[in-house]
């Protein structure tokens, strides 16, 4: 390609990339471009830097090589300036607006944890006073899998036989597609006008509360307690926060108010999203400790205590984290 059709070609393109660098570098309330444009400028930077190589190796004239080596060189703190961006803003969704998005929709929260906490500890009591009543909800094998998973004589506690000689950072893998899944089809269902929702968390608290209460009567004590205290901490918590983000998305459907319910659908969306994407967080940390702490072998003891400070944290995190600065989205 000779040097001028080079130029014709996309001369439009570094002009363009030229007036967006240009207004990257001002404050960011002073830039003029879109934040579509702005979006894109990653992309156009890579292929200003590919249309600068290939104009040095075919040896094109010095002034155009200088005039793309100064957009190269004017562009790559902008990019990766945007680059470190994203960790500022995790960093801030982390430390201002999950928390902050939490506690202005505490009351979706209440109502999913009563829907869930109420039939665990129904089911719970039921299945320690009555043999059988486990496998109303479950099938014969299921229950034989948690009987297995934590029999006292079981070397991997939590894990049942079929599992019990993969790795921890197998079970870590399995772990996060497990929870997060169930997290994530909690919120997706409040779309049903939150029964979806409701259903999960019931289904949730009935399965769980049973087992316990099932595991408690045969004396599994020490190792069912020890293993699901530490990491219920950000499990059970992340999986009630997904229920009010459904119960929140249920809301817009039934009682959108004046502004239509598409208008409040969306407004709830963007809401409901801050919940899930925190929950999905407190999941991953959830399948970490479930797969390298809760399954080790330390004594019981130990184990309670480290699962008082996780919830501890989880309370005090969620309760007081990011209220310096009130209103931050």
């Amino acid at each position: 390609m000779r040097q001028e059709r080079f130029e014709a070609e996309n001369q439009a393109l570094w002009t363009e990339l030229a007036d967006l660098i240009e207004d990257l570098q001002r404050p960011k309330r002073q830039r003029r471009s879109t934040q579509q444009a702005q979006s894109q400028f990653p992309q156009g930077y890579r292929l200003l830097c590919s249309h600068y190589a290939l104009a040095r190796s075919r040896g094109f004239s010095p002034s155009l090589v200088e005039y793309l080596h100064t957009l190269v060189v004017r562009g790559h703190p902008i990019l990766y300036r945007r680059k470190s961006e994203w960790r500022w803003r995790l960093l801030n969704f982390v430390l201002f607006g999950f928390p902050q998005a939490f506690r202005r929709h505490r009351s979706y929260f209440y109502v999913a944890l009563l829907f869930f906490l109420l039939p665990a500890l129904l089911m719970g009591t039921g299945c320690y006073l009555q043999e059988d009543m486990l496998y109303s909800v479950m099938e014969q094998g299921e229950v034989a899998n948690m009987e297995s998973a934590y029999n006292p004589d079981n070397d991997h506690p939590g894990r049942p036989e079929n599992r019990s000689s993969e790795t921890d950072f197998t079970m870590f893998g399995f772990y996060i597609m497990n929870n997060i899944g169930i997290g994530f089809r909690t919120f997706a269902l409040g779309i049903l006008a939150g029964v979806g929702s409701l259903f999960i968390l019931i289904f949730n608290g009935v399965a769980i509360g049973g087992v316990a209460g099932h595991l408690t009567r045969l004396g599994y004590n020490e190792t069912f307690w020890p293993f699901v205290s530490g990491h219920g901490a950000f499990e059970l918590t992340a999986l009630v926060i997904c229920g009010g983000a459904g119960l929140l998305m249920g809301r817009a459907v039934l009682a959108p108010g004046p502004q239509g319910r598409l208008v409040s659908l969306k407004r709830s969306a963007l809401e409901a999203l801050q919940l899930v994407m925190g929950a999905a967080l407190m999941l991953l940390i959830a399948a970490f400790i479930e797969a390298f702490w809760s399954s080790s072998t330390f004594d019981a003891r130990v184990k309670y205590s480290v699962a008082a400070v996780l919830w501890l944290v989880v309370f005090l995190y969620l309760s007081f984290m990011g209220r310096t600065r009130r209103g931050s989205r």
